[in-house]
This record gives C-alpha cells, sequence and structure tokens, in this order.
C-alpha cells in the first residue's frame, strides 16, 4: 500500500511510471485509464478523472444496450466523475512500474455518488449498517480453472477442446499443485506484495481447478482485493501464456467454481457481536446472528441475481456438486446453501450460494441488504438442518435460471427499499438483457443435436 507521498517520490525516482485509476463495472470487471505518473500528481489525484457514462450500461461485448434511464442516446451519453479513493492506493508488482487506485464515481454535476455504481452500492449498505452500529468483515474463497492455452489459442479453438493444467480430481493434492505453482505462486507472492494478503491455494474437485483464498477484511476492502485479484490473475496467467476462468460452469461433466462469501459482524470497539457455540448441544448464538441469517435466508432468493448474474451460473446448481440447490443453515455441512463455521469471535456464516462469476460489490451489498432487514424486523432463521441438504424435498430452492431470479428481484420490497427503485429497475434490465442475449444465441450443442437429426 502506498500514501500519496510515498507514490509521489517512487514517480521522481521512476520506480513508478504509470498509474492506474480504475473502478468496477457492472460485471466487475475494472476499468479506467493508465495515467502517467506526473500528469496523475498534478491534476488526477485532486480532480479526479472523467470517464463516460455509457460503462454503465454496455454489456460484455461494450454493445450500447437501450432502456436504461441512467444513460441512453437521448440523453447524449456524458461524464461521470471519478474520484480516486487514496486508501486503495497501492504499487502493483505484476505489472511494470505500476501503481493501482479505485475511484469512486460521482455524477458530473452535482458530485453526488451515482447510485448504480456497484461501489457505490456496496458503500450506501455499509453506512446503513453503520448507523446501527455494526461492520461487517468478509472473505470471499473464489475457485477457478487454470488452462494449457493461452487466452487467444482459446478463441482460436472456439472454447471447445480446451486442456486443462490437469488430467485427474485434484482436491488437496500436493503432486499436481506443484506441476501449477509456476501460476499459483506467482499470483499468492504477487498479491501479498501488493497490499492484497493471501491465506493460501489448495487444489479443487475437479482437473485443473484450485482455489486461492485472500485473508479476510473489512466489507469494501475485501470488494476491492477481490476485484484487483481477479484482474491480476488473469495478467499474471496471460503474462505466462496461461489462462485462468472463473467462469462458474465451463464444462458440463466437471464441477462448478464457487465464491464462497464469509461474512461476520463486528462493533465499533472491534468486537464480534457474533460469538456463540454449534458444534454440540443446543445452538447458542447472539440475536444478531440469527437475526442476520434470517434476513439473508428469506431474501435468498431475490439476492440471487447479484451471486449468479448470468444464465451459465444456474448450471454450477447440480444435485451433489458441492453447490447448492436449496436454501438451508446447518453446522460444518457443505450441502448446506448457508454453512455455519467457528466458534467463538470466529463465528460465522458462509453462502456456498454464490458463483465465481460473481460481481463482489454487488454480491456484499446485496447480503448487507439482506442482513439488514433481518436485524431491523428480527427475522428468526428457520430450524438448522441436520444430514444431506440435498435429500430435502420440502425446502426453498435456488432459482433454476437467470430469469426466475430477475423476477424475484424485481419484485422485492425490501431490496427496493434498500437500493431505490431507480437502482433495482437498472439491474432488472440488466440482468434480462443478459437473459435475451443468450436465449438469442445458437450453440455448439443445438449444433451437435440438430444439425443433421433434427
Amino acid at each position: 500500500m502506498l500514501t500519496l507521498d510515498e507514490l509521489k517520490q517512487k514517480i521522481e525516482s521512476g520506480e513508478i511510471e504509470t498509474v492506474l485509476a480504475v473502478f468496477p463495472d457492472l460485471y466487475g470487471r475494472l476499468v479506467g485509464k493508465r495515467i502517467t505518473g506526473d500528469f496523475f500528481l498534478d491534476q488526477t489525484a485532486g480532480q479526479g478523472m472523467h470517464a463516460c457514462d455509457y460503462l454503465f450500461t454496455v454489456d460484455m461485448e461494450m454493445d450500447v444496450i437501450e432502456g436504461y434511464e441512467f444513460a441512453n442516446w437521448e440523453k447524449g451519453y456524458g461524464d461521470v466523475h471519478c474520484v480516486p479513493d487514496f486508501d486503495t492506493l497501492r504499487q502493483i508488482t505484476w505489472l511494470d512500474k505500476s501503481a493501482l487506485v479505485v475511484c469512486d464515481v460521482e455524477s458530473e454535476e452535482r458530485h453526488e455518488p451515482v447510485a448504480i455504481a456497484p461501489r457505490s452500492m456496496l458503500k450506501r449498505q455499509i453506512e446503513r449498517l453503520a448507523e446501527r452500529g455494526y461492520r461487517a468483515k468478509t472473505a470471499a474463497e473464489v475457485e477457478y480453472y487454470i488452462f494449457k492455452e493461452s487466452y487467444e489459442s482459446a478463441r482460436q479453438k472456439n472454447y471447445e477442446e480446451l486442456e486443462t493444467f490437469g488430467w485427474y480430481v485434484e482436491d488437496y493434492h500436493m503432486l499436481q499443485g506443484t506441476k501449477e505453482e509456476g501460476l499459483n505462486g506467482a499470483v499468492r507472492r504477487h498479491m501479498n506484495q501488493s497490499g492484497i494478503p493471501v491465506e493460501f491455494s489448495k487444489g479443487e474437485w475437479a482437473p485443473g481447478q484450485h482455489e486461492l483464498n485472500l485473508r479476510y477484511t473489512d466489507v469494501l476492502e475485501m470488494a476491492d482485493r477481490h476485484a484487483i485479484y481477479k484482474q491480476g490473475f488473469k495478467e499474471i496467467a496471460w503474462a505466462q501464456e496461461l489462462a485462468v476462468s472463473f467462469m462458474a460452469k465451463w464444462r458440463t461433466d466437471l464441477a462448478g467454481s464457487s465464491m464462497h462469501l464469509h461474512l461476520s459482524l463486528w462493533d465499533e470497539q472491534g468486537q464480534s457481536v457474533f460469538p456463540g457455540k454449534i458444534a454440540a448441544g443446543p445452538v447458542q448464538v447472539a440475536p444478531e446472528f440469527r437475526f442476520f441469517l434470517g434476513g439473508w435466508m428469506k431474501h435468498a432468493r431475490a439476492i440471487a441475481p447479484f451471486y449468479a448474474p448470468y444464465p451459465n451460473s444456474y448450471k454450477r446448481y447440480v444435485y451433489q456438486s458441492w453447490a447448492p440447490t436449496t436454501i438451508a443453515w446447518s453446522h460444518d455441512n457443505r450441502t448446506a446453501g448457508f454453512r455455519v463455521v467457528g466458534q467463538g469471535d470466529s463465528l460465522r456464516i458462509e453462502s456456498r450460494i454464490p458463483g465465481a462469476d460473481a460481481n463482489a460489490y454487488l454480491a456484499f451489498a446485496a447480503t448487507l441488504a439482506a442482513g439488514l432487514d433481518g436485524l431491523q424486523n428480527e427475522i428468526e432463521p428457520p430450524e438448522m438442518f441436520s444430514g444431506d441438504v440435498y435429500q430435502a424435498a420440502d425446502l426453498p430452492r435456488v432459482p433454476e435460471s437467470l430469469r426466475e431470479a430477475t423476477n424475484e428481484l424485481e419484485q422485492s420490497a425490501m431490496l427496493r427499499q434498500a437500493f431505490g427503485d431507480g437502482v433495482v429497475d437498472h439491474y432488472v434490465h440488466f440482468f434480462r438483457t443478459e437473459q435475451r442475449k443468450y436465449d438469442e444465441a445458437v450453440t455448439g450443442w443445438e449444433r451437435a443435436r440438430y444439425f443433421e437429426r433434427g
């Protein structure tokens, strides 16, 4: 991490030449500008920068999507004002002579937070939580696949017949982990050196699948770290002529990739308000734990699009696949959508519903909104489930499609109160656009099935 004075010294010495000023778009991708060090100090540090507001309305192909109130052809697609948050300033060691800072996005005229911007949404929920005397700490366990391909070679193959780095199940497997250490080790090292502390990496269930966990921290800092980590991982892989994918379900017959979301609440004195005991005997937890969990579970279907943002995301929720299919909570039980782990101050809630493709800012913002509703209305969770949750027939289910989840989002009075009607309507249009684009596409599966025999 850097202070502005330290950045100035490194620019003057030539150690840093470029500053990446970035912010997350709706997909969680980092967008922004590369700014020469001198110009950043002279202009951007004090005055911010400008970017086109269409960045919050385009799809992944950068196609201009009509139907948004926020920005459209009639309004002329003007600028937003990007203000550096110097708490995020860091030197990133995997890019030569480079620093990075995350910006907050404001309206050009009134300099108010842009409500639909993912970082603004999360900061608003953090403010609401602080009004009740709480702060949230989170961690995100992100799974991914490593390929013996470059992104360019994968595209040339039309993303078919790709070679994963391994060819057998490698969960916790140390030999296969050694083979992949050239990439995973580089990512651990660069993240640690760039103000993104790492706990560990390990093999996951499928060939070429791994997980690398960041240390838990305050929720905004974790969202920033998560976005930079995913961007950096792809850049480090690309430099090694490899590819890494955070796609929720890249192949039908292999496990999907998750973003298990861990959360605990803390008071203004830095003490956990979740302490309790789950493992043996009756459940003994603080009211804040029960109510937050109750709200989180009650609204799990409505917040699902922020956990699973694409049509592909829902193909991850498969029976006995380690991804949840129903909404239940249990102690240290990986078949449950909500797994409670830890004891005492380490007691925390883990949601296993989010996929690795989730935008962390949106996932965390939706989580806080749901949990806050639980705290405000003292929503009790259902009884703790024991046994194989996959076998339960009478539990509410995780939505089976983005279309189903988006309908739940649109109808959620809680999210409309927490985010505002304009924000909810913006994201409903965003998710429905993603669904429409998917519905219009002709796939290789369709050609293989119907080309000759249809």
